[in-house]
């Protein structure tokens, strides 16, 4: 019965263990990318009080805070800033999957601030390019001109831009594939939608792989074949 009762003990105390690493693990991964997780964090915040808002005045409380046309031309900073911290669809879970999958690699890799480089251009570039397009369309008569109020809010084009530059992550010749493959994801988009927010996706990949410059020094390729290790917490 002693017997028992201690391996029962080692077991137990075995789990403990177990567990205990488990999430010493996690929190080292996290705290390995504190600018992803810092974001996500307000990103958890904005969401749940979305959640609390009325339709109407969700609506015209994220517009006030879109990269529009209308805002851009008044408000471009406040704007630009301000629309990275909310999202639209309000579905906070799966960006915490995407942001652990591609921005935590990256800025693991890159270091913090090359990878708040890559998000801003990214984010910054493309949503000036798409708007450009936009009122190029509204002068010339293909968009309506209550287009200028478009709800534009978001953190797409940030993620498509490390989507881009996480090509130079990969040796050859999987690079060549996972690149094809990125930027084929945001060109079927644009050639069957044709739509501004397609157009900033396709524009934001393609700056994410003209980030080029951003990850000389940053450490070898790695092969995907492998298993990339933890940080130790």
């Amino acid at each position: 019965m002693n017997r028992l009762t201690k391996k029962a003990e080692k077991a137990g105390k075995a789990g403990k263990a177990g567990k205990g690493r488990g999430f010493g693990r996690v929190g080292a991964w996290v705290r390995s990318a504190p600018g992803t997780y810092g974001w996500l964090v307000v990103l958890f915040v904005t969401t749940i009080a979305l959640h609390h808002m009325s339709p109407e005045f969700e609506r015209e409380f994220l517009r006030q805070r879109s990269t529009n046309i209308h805002e851009l031309s008044r408000h471009p900073v406040r704007v630009l800033v301000s629309s990275a911290m909310w999202i639209e669809s309000a579905h906070w879970v799966p960006y915490a999957a995407l942001y652990t999958v591609f921005h935590a690699p990256a800025e693991r890799w890159l270091g913090t601030v090359r990878w708040l480089l890559v998000c801003a251009a990214a984010h910054v570039l493309a949503t000036l390019i798409s708007e450009g397009a936009l009122l190029w369309a509204i002068e010339q008569g293909m968009a309506p001109r209550s287009a200028v109020d478009t709800l534009d809010v978001g953190v797409s084009y940030a993620l498509a831009g490390v989507m881009g530059v996480l090509a130079y992550r990969i040796p050859a010749p999987w690079r060549y594939g996972y690149a094809v493959a990125v930027v084929g994801g945001y060109a079927v988009p644009l050639v069957l939608g044709r739509t501004f927010t397609d157009l900033g996706h396709f524009t934001a990949v393609l700056i994410g792989l003209a980030c080029f410059p951003l990850v000389r020094g940053r450490g070898k390729a790695r092969n995907p074949k492998e298993t990339p290790a933890l940080p130790r917490g």
